[in-house]
C-alpha cells in the first residue's frame, strides 16, 4: 500500500514528466537534426533519427523531401540522365526511380554515396508517416501538399540554408519576418542559380526589313504600346526567359515561363515604385519565381504580384499588357514598322526554330510536379486566358485554344461583362470587351462586322466602330492549363 504522501509524489512525479514530455512534443526540432540525416557518418545520422522521432510532425516531411531532392537516387547500368542539370537520376525530374518497361532487361541498381543518403531519407519517411512511396518524390510530395499547412517555425531559414548551397544569393529571399503567401514546401529548385538562365536588358533590335534571319512560320510573342510595335521570337526568348525593355515609352519586363508555356509583359513600375526583375532560380507549381532587386522578395510570374518576402503582405500587383502569340509573317503583314529581337543578344545560343525546350514541349508530362490537376484538358493543352472584373472579385478564364480555332468569332460573358473573342486564320486570339448588347457575325484579316453589317477595324489595343466607337481589348495571353489552373482553381474553362 502507497502511503499518502508517497502517492502524492508520485502523481506529481507522473504529472510533471507528462508535461515535461508535452513541452517536448512541442518544441521544435533543431534544424541541424535534419541535416544531420544527411551526415555521411552513419551513426550521426542514426542519433539525429531519435532525436527527431519522438518531435516528429508530419508536416516536417517536407524537410526531409528538400533535402532529398539533392541527392540522386541509385541509377541503373545504362540509365540515362535527365537533361537540364537538373539534380535527378533517370526519367523522373523529380528524382524518382525511373520504371523499367516491357521487355527491357531488369540490371542492378548501382549503389553511391548520394543513392545510400537519399535511401536513409525515404526509409526515415517511411518509418515516421506509415506511408511506403520509395523513392517517389512526386508521391511524397503530393501526400506532403495534402496536409494542412502547419510548418517547421523556422521553415524558411531552413530553406535560406538549403539553398545557399545553390547560390549564396537565394538565401536573401528567405530572410525577414514577413508571412508567405504561398506555402514554402511548394518552392522547388529550378537547376540554375539566380539569373542563371540570363535576362536580356534592353536587347538589341531590328526593323522588319532587315530581320532576314526570321521564317515566315518562326512564332513570335507580339505587343504594341503606345503604338510601337514589337516582336519577341519564341526561339531566342525561350532561352533567357525575361527580357527588360522599353516599348513606347513604358518600362517592361517581358517574362517567359516556358515550364507553364505563358509569355506576359509586365509594366515594372507600380504605385509610384520601380522595380528592376530577375529570375530567382526558384519555381512555385512549375511557375518561375521573379525576384525584385530592390527588396530580394519572390513574384509570381503568372499573377504579377509578391508572394516571399517583405513585399508579401503588400498589395501590389503589376500591370501587364496584352500579347498575341502568332507566326512573324503574320505579325510582320500587321505590324510592317514592327521591330524584333536581334540575334546579337550577347549570348551564345543555338537560336533554332523549336530548339529550347524541345522535348519538354514535345509530351504532356511536366518536369516539376503540382498538386492536382483538372483533367478536362491536357496539362499541356494552351489556354487564353486573363482575370475578367475588378478586384477583389475578379474572376479567372481559360478558354481553349483549340475551341478558339473552330469558333474563330466567340461570344462570351464573364465577372458580369460581354468579352468577344476573336481568332484568326494564323491562330492568333484577341479579346476584347464588349457591350451587354453588341454582337457580331462575321470577320475577316483586319476587320470585325457587327450584326448589322457595319466594319469595326481591328486594333492590337481596340476594336474601332464606324461612328468612333470603342470595344477595348483584354490583357489576355496563352498559357498551358495545368499552370493556369495551379495558381487559379476556381478558373471558369471555356472549352
Amino acid at each position: 500500500m502507497v502511503h499518502p504522501m508517497n502517492r502524492a509524489c508520485l502523481v506529481f512525479a507522473i504529472c510533471a514528466l507528462m508535461s515535461a514530455a508535452d513541452v517536448s512534443a512541442q518544441t521544435p526540432p533543431p534544424l541541424d537534426d535534419f541535416v544531420a540525416l544527411t551526415s555521411k557518418d552513419e551513426k550521426l545520422a542514426a542519433a539525429a533519427a531519435e532525436r527527431l522521432a519522438p518531435v516528429w510532425k508530419n508536416s516536417y516531411a517536407s524537410m526531409v523531401l528538400d533535402l532529398a531532392r539533392f541527392f540522386r537516387p541509385a541509377p541503373s547500368p545504362g540509365q540515362p540522365e535527365i537533361a537540364d542539370g537538373l539534380p535527378s537520376g533517370g526519367d523522373d525530374p523529380e528524382g524518382g526511380s525511373a520504371s523499367r518497361t516491357a521487355g527491357q532487361p531488369f540490371s542492378p541498381t548501382i549503389r553511391t554515396p548520394e543513392s545510400i543518403i537519399r535511401d536513409r531519407l525515404m526509409r526515415f519517411l517511411a518509418r515516421q508517416t506509415g506511408n511506403n512511396f520509395g523513392s517517389d518524390l512526386k508521391r511524397w510530395r503530393k501526400w506532403s501538399w495534402s496536409l494542412p499547412s502547419d510548418p517547421h517555425p523556422q521553415y524558411a531559414e531552413f530553406k535560406a540554408r538549403l539553398y545557399a548551397n545553390v547560390d549564396p544569393r537565394m538565401a536573401a529571399f528567405f530572410e525577414g519576418s514577413t508571412p508567405p503567401r504561398i506555402r514554402l514546401d511548394e518552392i522547388d529548385w529550378g537547376g540554375v542559380g539566380v539569373n542563371g538562365i540570363p535576362p536580356l536588358d534592353h536587347p538589341k533590335v531590328a526593323a522588319a526589313a532587315q530581320a532576314g534571319f526570321m521564317g515566315d512560320k518562326n512564332v513570335v510573342f507580339g505587343i504594341v504600346v503606345n503604338g510601337e510595335a514589337r516582336a519577341y521570337p519564341k526561339r531566342i526568348l525561350a532561352w533567357h526567359e525575361l527580357a527588360l525593355d522599353t516599348v513606347g515609352g513604358v518600362r517592361l519586363a517581358v517574362v517567359y515561363c516556358t515550364l507553364c508555356g505563358t509569355v506576359i509583359p509586365y509594366e515594372t513600375v507600380v504605385d509610384g515604385r520601380s522595380f528592376t526583375l530577375g529570375t530567382s532560380g526558384l519555381l512555385y507549381r512549375s511557375n518561375k519565381l521573379m525576384f525584385d532587386a530592390e527588396t530580394r522578395s519572390l513574384w509570381s510570374t503568372i499573377g504579377g504580384r509578391p508572394v516571399v518576402g517583405p513585399l508579401a503582405a503588400s498589395s501590389l500587383v503589376l500591370k501587364y499588357r496584352p500579347v498575341v502569340t502568332t507566326t512573324w509573317k503574320e505579325w510582320r503583314a500587321a505590324h510592317p514598322a514592327t521591330t524584333v529581337l536581334s540575334l546579337d543578344t550577347g549570348h551564345q545560343r543555338d537560336y533554332g526554330e523549336g530548339v529550347a525546350y524541345r522535348s519538354y514541349f514535345s509530351h504532356d508530362d511536366l518536369m516539376f510536379e503540382v498538386p492536382d490537376h483538372d483533367r478536362r484538358l491536357n496539362r499541356k493543352a494552351e489556354v487564353v486566358t486573363f482575370l475578367a472584373g475588378t478586384e477583389p472579385g475578379r474572376v479567372p478564364v481559360a478558354l481553349d485554344v483549340a475551341f478558339l480555332k473552330k469558333n474563330p468569332l466567340h461570344h462570351f460573358s464573364a465577372a458580369g461583362t460581354s468579352f468577344l473573342a476573336l481568332t484568326t486564320e494564323g491562330g492568333a486570339n484577341r479579346i476584347y470587351r464588349i457591350e451587354a448588347d453588341r454582337r457580331f457575325a462575321r470577320t475577316s484579316a483586319t476587320e470585325v462586322f457587327d450584326e448589322q453589317g457595319q466594319p469595326w477595324a481591328i486594333d492590337e489595343d481596340r476594336l474601332r466602330g464606324p461612328s468612333g466607337e470603342t470595344a477595348p481589348r483584354a490583357p489576355a495571353r496563352r498559357t498551358f492549363w495545368f499552370a493556369w489552373f495551379s495558381q487559379f482553381p476556381t478558373t471558369v474553362l471555356i472549352k
